[in-house]
């Protein structure tokens, strides 16, 4: 089968494209780039090969210390709810591994006690 028109079709008929007008089109395309993708200028934190898990590094000391208490508090109550479901060697584990958890709570409520004295100490300072 015989085609008629070439592929692609001549554009013989229609005005080339102005130079200009290519140039502005670039810049716009520059700067639409430039407002969506802005170069950074800090570096993004290097990442730590196995680490599952990280911390956002905005997040405060107050934040964190609340947190880990209550990671504490669940871990726990979770070891002894255990506890109560097994017995012999395996009851031992679980309660001791409740104990620790309440021992390191108490750890991080004594500094978050210290943190709440420094941050009105702080206070008393600047006014």
């Amino acid at each position: 089968m015989f085609k008629v028109s070439p592929n692609p079709p001549d554009n013989s008929g229609t005005p080339s494209e102005d130079p200009l007008e290519a140039e502005k089109l670039k810049e716009a395309a520059d700067r639409a780039f430039a407002h969506y993708f802005p170069p950074t200028t800090e570096k993004p934190p290097r990442h730590r090969k196995g680490h599952l898990f990280t911390v956002a590094p905005e997040v405060n000391t107050e934040t964190l210390l609340a947190n880990a208490a209550e990671d504490l508090l669940s871990i726990s109550a979770i070891a002894a709810n255990l506890a109560d479901e097994v017995d012999g060697t395996r009851r031992s584990v679980a309660l001791a591994l409740s104990r620790m958890a309440d021992g390191v709570q108490l750890f991080v409520e004594r500094v978050q006690d210290h943190w709440d004295e420094s941050e009105i100490m702080q206070a008393r300072v600047k006014v």
